[in-house]
């Protein structure tokens, strides 16, 4: 998977600014990783299934994850940002 730019929807973005700073700053430190090397394996990148169909998932945390819609380009979307209980509202 390459990543050529990140963007950032409206939703991810009010939701990032909910989160406490010790998360904010480890999305921040995992945002990083997946630009160097979107395979890495703290990040447990992996595709979503049912409605998400066509989404992919990182992990910040066991409990904290980064959703993104990834185009065709390379560019990636960051969709959603919070704990496993998100992909209901998406």
């Amino acid at each position: 998977m390459i990543v050529k730019q990140i963007f950032y929807s409206s939703d991810f973005v009010k939701q990032f600014r909910k989160l406490s700073d010790p998360i904010q700053q480890l999305a921040i430190k995992k945002e990083q990783i997946f630009k160097n090397n979107p395979l890495h394996p703290s990040l447990r990148l992996h595709g979503l299934k049912g409605h998400l169909k066509g989404l992919f998932s990182i992990s910040l945390t066991l409990n904290y994850r980064i959703i993104f819609k990834r185009k065709p380009n390379g560019d990636i979307i960051f969709v959603s940002i919070g704990t496993h209980d998100l992909y209901g509202h998406i």
